[in-house]
């Protein structure tokens, strides 16, 4: 592979690589479709700005890792095709991060979204 220092094709990649990831895994299209009903959520509920990027961070986290795991997961498909116990183990290490993220992410959640929801209940 060839590196080619312009910051225009650097982007062009990085573009590439985030589009791979949402098109061919399916368990980002679910992080992103909960990411938008938390954001449209936080909207409706008049989350204050301050906890609104708290989600995004929580939520950048989970999106984050899930583009990382699949990185991995395509290097360990490339370079160990046959099953291989370090190659399980790397899959299995890496979608348990995602999983990390994403159950921090849920708690945040829950932190900012539930007293605002109850007091609209009433409670």
């Amino acid at each position: 592979m060839i590196r080619n220092g312009n910051i225009v094709n650097s982007f062009k990649h990085a573009f590439a690589g985030i589009i791979y990831c949402v098109k061919k895994e399916r368990n980002m299209k679910t992080h992103l479709s909960a990411a938008m009903a938390a954001l449209l959520l936080a909207w409706c509920l008049k989350i204050p700005s301050n906890e609104v990027l708290l989600l995004l961070l929580f939520i950048m986290g989970v999106i984050v890792t899930e583009c990382i795991n699949t990185a991995i997961e395509a290097v360990v498909d490339l370079v160990s095709p046959e099953f291989h116990p370090l190659a399980k183990a790397a899959k299995d290490v890496s979608a348990g991060a995602v999983l990390l993220a994403a159950l921090a992410s849920l708690i945040a959640g829950g932190v900012l979204f539930l007293p605002k929801i109850i007091k609209l209940l009433g409670g």
